[in-house]
């Protein structure tokens, strides 16, 4: 075991990130990296993924039942219909991350989840993206923030007309849904997806 995993007072290995916070410790053991394969859950996580960037994840994740009843629930009918008057009742919400761009990218990102059902939908549209094999990482300095499937999956999405879906907000998008796992080595959460081996 690292320097980079921690063992709880409950005997269970996690990072650093998740060894003394109790909500992303709470995170972390029951939800990150578990597989999400609905439309709504994944909408909801490219949305969050998209408000934390340049924020830290704790805050998105405390903020996370003020943005689900802001953004009724994430269900992007309901979302990709959000007029002038919705963005500006966005803007005043204390409860969520008052960016009007990332607001705007959400509207525009549910009315471009909304056209992809014609194609499969954009859970099936992002899993498609899965590597062959997942990283291994045995310290916090060797888990990726990119790959070329996330960068081929910015790039898609951009091309379907989504927006703030850059390469290490897919990259990490692809970490929370359980298309690849990061978990460290030595983690009792590594290869708990049901997605990869080991």
């Amino acid at each position: 075991m690292t320097d980079d995993l921690v063992t709880g007072a409950d005997g269970l290995a996690r990072p650093l990130w998740a060894s003394t916070d109790p909500m992303l410790r709470a995170y972390y053991d029951t939800e990150w990296g578990m597989p999400v394969r609905d439309e709504r859950g994944v909408f909801e996580r490219l949305s969050l993924e998209a408000f934390q960037s340049g924020l830290s994840w704790r805050t998105i994740l405390a903020k996370r039942p003020a943005f689900r009843a802001a953004f009724a629930d994430f269900d992007p009918d309901v979302v990709a219909h959000f007029g002038d008057d919705d963005v500006a009742r966005l803007l005043g919400d204390a409860g969520i991350v008052r960016n009007r761009a990332k607001i705007a990218a959400t509207i525009t990102n549910a009315n471009a989840t909304v056209a992809l059902r014609a194609d499969g939908g954009l859970a099936d549209f992002v899993w498609s993206f899965r590597p062959t094999d997942t990283p291994r990482p045995r310290t916090a300095a060797e888990v990726p923030t990119t790959s070329p499937e996330s960068t081929a999956l910015s790039k898609a999405l951009r091309k379907r007309g989504f927006a703030f879906v850059g390469p290490t907000t897919m990259h990490a998008l692809m970490e929370a849904l359980g298309i690849v796992d990061t978990h460290l080595l030595g983690s009792h959460r590594r290869a708990s997806s049901g997605v990869w081996p080991d």
